[in-house]
């Protein structure tokens, strides 16, 4: 039995210092993607906010409206299809 608890003991040791090895692996894999990441969930977390609070599109929206208003047709139209593809994507 003891000899049994010590194959164990040493068969864990192993996987912990294998695990900690893949971390380090993961970690320097995953470095030149961690500014793009950090971008991604700010962007994400944006997004998040803006659906919280439509109220402040509306206003955005009137802002441009009042500031340039040739513009503001394109911009709409870009809202519009941001808009519609994420209902599909959210539907899929």
């Amino acid at each position: 039995m003891n000899s049994k608890l010590t194959q164990l003991a040493e068969r864990r040791q192993q996987l912990v210092a294998q695990s900690d090895a893949q971390r380090a692996i993961l970690a320097d894999t995953l470095e030149p993607w961690r500014t793009r990441l950090a971008q991604v969930d700010r962007g994400v977390a944006v997004l998040r906010y803006v659906r919280r609070h439509p109220v402040l599109m509306v206003g955005a929206s009137l802002l441009l409206a009042a500031l340039r208003p040739k513009r503001v047709g394109r911009w709409l139209q870009h809202g519009l299809m941001v808009w519609q593809l994420g209902r599909r994507l959210r539907r899929h």
